[in-house]
């Protein structure tokens, strides 16, 4: 009898933590992206020359990483970890910002923003495409040199 219950609580666990896993994966947001150079623009600029990105979405969490090679063949890599609606929280290799602070507005949108000093410098807005293949952001605010930015970005789902 002791054996069936822990048989049966190990498999109520397993299919439990396959159920978190596919919810990840179904959500839009979450995948891997590769940055689509003909179809985005950079203002000021200049573009990086390859960025792909990782996210995974689970419990309103979102783990985000990217690794790319910016203008100057420089290898670029950026990381957080933020709660939907949470706190502003540290972001590495953000040249304009330390934190970020993430709000879902809807299941396929986020707003995030950018802050440097507890000063918000870029807000950027992010939608996936209906099909979910699309990524769009457009980055608002001012870089490091003061100067407006108005980026729009898009990324092509690969995963």
């Amino acid at each position: 009898m002791r054996k069936r219950v822990v048989m049966g609580s190990v498999a109520a666990m397993m299919l439990m933590g396959m159920v978190m896993v596919a919810r990840a994966a179904d959500d839009p947001i979450s995948g891997t992206w590769k940055l689509n150079l003909a179809k985005s623009k950079f203002d000021p600029g200049p573009a990086p020359k390859s960025t792909t990105v990782t996210i995974r979405v689970e419990n309103d969490v979102e783990t985000f990483s990217s690794d790319g090679m910016d203008a100057a063949g420089k290898a670029t890599h950026t990381e957080f970890t933020a709660k939907f609606g949470g706190p502003d929280v540290p972001v590495t290799g953000v040249p304009y910002a330390d934190t970020i602070a993430l709000k879902r507005i809807g299941p396929k949108q986020i707003i995030g923003t950018y802050k440097k000093g507890g000063k918000v410098t870029v807000t950027v807005h992010v939608v996936v495409s209906a099909d979910g293949k699309t990524r769009r952001l457009t980055y608002d605010g001012k870089n490091l040199d003061g100067k407006a930015v108005h980026d729009d970005v898009v990324y092509d789902k690969v995963m």
